[in-house]
């Protein structure tokens, strides 16, 4: 089903999250008492949590609250909203458990709770979520969502766009390309895309595929 406001980017969010979710829990399903330090160290885990805060963050701050106004006369709708940003409540915290992997809970526990809440979230925006947004916010507050949310990653484009362009097919970097300002997009073309693919994200013991690279 076709949207009225354009969904392509926060669908390109939330297929980066999955993959790094993944290759975090096939580090943690191993069980070895060295992953949890290579996975501290890994550039790819602090990319990871940090984008999502990103993320996360720009909705709680402007994308919930524009939403919670909009459908401020259905209380069906108003729990959904709160059920989505209460989600982000009991995520973001599992990030620093399984930093510290500390207490009485292990690293994998820790991360088979992170797989499981995130993934769940994830499914849950986009199953309910996005289809509320698309019926009730504005299209100014859905730009204004995107630009807020491009601005919190200025001085971090070089490495962001990347990461989010990481193995995505041909069609949704072009139409990530198409909608960004052409010097980004030259940037990312010119630069930003085969630095990136030359940095070592991960342990070469952790690396998708045998490689230590993106």
């Amino acid at each position: 089903m076709s949207s009225r406001l354009d969904m392509s980017t926060m669908l390109t969010i939330h297929a980066a999250l999955r993959r790094d979710l993944e290759q975090v829990a096939r580090i943690a399903s191993r069980r070895d008492s060295t992953d949890v330090t290579r996975l501290r160290a890994a550039r790819g885990w602090q990319q990871f949590k940090k984008f999502l805060v990103v993320h996360h963050q720009a909705e709680d701050d402007v994308l919930w609250p524009a939403l919670r106004a909009t459908v401020a006369g259905s209380p069906d709708q108003l729990a959904l909203v709160d059920a989505l940003e209460q989600e982000h409540a009991v995520i973001d915290p599992l990030f620093r458990a399984a930093g510290e992997a500390a207490g009485s809970r292990s690293f994998g526990d820790v991360v088979d709770e992170l797989v499981t809440k995130l993934g769940g979230h994830l499914a849950h925006e986009e199953s309910d979520g996005l289809d509320l947004i698309d019926a009730s916010l504005s299209l100014a507050d859905w730009q204004r969502f995107g630009r807020v949310h491009g601005e919190r990653l200025t001085g971090d484009a070089a490495t962001y766009m990347p990461w989010l362009l990481d193995g995505a097919g041909p069609r949704v970097v072009a139409a990530f390309l198409a909608n960004i300002p052409p010097a980004l997009a030259a940037a990312y073309r010119g630069q930003w895309a085969s630095d990136y693919a030359a940095l070592q994200l991960w342990d070469a013991m952790d690396a998708p595929s045998g490689v230590s690279g993106s």
